[in-house]
């Protein structure tokens, strides 16, 4: 049984490996076919099959989300274990790992908008310093975000957060601040997306300088210290959740390990698992076992979070 599944897994492998080649090769055909009948000119050679390969994986990889990388986990297994159940679960699986990869995008959001407040604070303030007023000083840091085009912090020339990564709201801020309409109001609304909480601070700022003619830099550069000590803040805490989070996903993968382990040593888990009564009553507690204690572990990870 061994032997047979080695065998059709080498199968499997070498039909992937040939049914990749050969698209690629039908691609780089046509590629070379319109550049002759477009106007001639050379046609390189182009790069080996092995390295056509690895870029169309590279780019299905980022179409795709990692959740289906459960789906293919599941079907290499029901190839290994000649069993439908791995293609069952894999496909289970996908719909949950992709809510994880949705939550994980959804707080990188947030970081970037938080990080884009905090940015527009200093640079107003700086604006508001240098003699500029309010209103103009806040289009010119607009303006001056919209043209470095940073789209996440760090990244870019200038190492600037995008004010589009507040939202689309920006324009009716844009507006409220060049013509004198109700800037307040523009970041109220800028603020109910998530990350952006921090335009509250900065309407507030703009409140108390423009009713009682308080010196608006001053709150804005309060307003920044407050807004990074709790980034800051944020970021101890993780730092300080990385090694619990870390240690659940590694007793996570411990049945992987045996499993791998008991099929180094020939007992092949997998049959036992997959085509007996014991083995299917122990891959269902064990696998329930897995679900709750994985639940668990996150549900405390995200508490400590949320506190």
């Amino acid at each position: 049984m061994g032997e047979m599944s080695m065998g059709s897994t080498g199968v499997a492998v070498g039909c992937l490996w040939t049914a990749v080649w050969l698209w690629s090769g039908r691609r780089s055909g046509v590629r070379r076919a319109r550049m002759l009948l477009a106007g001639g000119g050379v046609v390189g050679v182009g790069p080996p099959p092995w390295r056509r390969l690895l870029g169309e994986l590279r780019r299905i990889r980022g179409r795709l989300g990692f959740e289906w990388w459960a789906a293919a986990a599941g079907l290499v297994l029901a190839v290994l274990g000649a069993s439908v159940l791995p293609v069952v679960a894999g496909a289970a699986g996908v719909p949950l790992l992709r809510r994880v990869r949705l939550a994980r995008e959804e707080r990188q959001v947030r970081e970037r908008r938080a990080a884009a407040v905090i940015a527009l604070c200093a640079v107003v303030a700086g604006e508001v310093r240098a003699g500029r007023q309010p209103g103009e000083a806040l289009v010119r840091g607009v303006r001056d975000f919209q043209e470095a085009g940073v789209g996440e912090v760090g990244s870019g020339g200038s190492g600037v957060p995008a004010v589009g990564g507040l939202g689309e709201t920006h324009a009716a801020l844009l507006a409220a601040a060049r013509f004198g309409g109700d800037v307040p109001g523009a970041l109220a609304a800028t603020a109910r997306r998530p990350g952006a909480e921090g335009l509250l601070g900065l309407a507030a700022c703009w409140r108390v300088a423009v009713d009682q003619g308080a010196g608006l830099a001053a709150g804005l550069d309060r307003l920044e210290g407050a807004l990074r000590a709790e980034r800051d803040q944020r970021a101890d805490l993780r730092a300080q959740l990385a090694g619990a989070r870390s240690t659940a996903w590694m007793l996570a993968a411990l049945p992987v390990l045996g499993l791998s382990l008991g099929a180094a040593l020939g007992a092949d888990p997998l049959h036992v698992l997959l085509h007996t009564g014991t083995g299917l009553g122990c891959l269902l507690v064990g696998g329930l076992l897995e679900g709750v204690g994985m639940w668990w572990a996150t549900r405390i990870v995200r508490g400590a979070e949320a506190a």
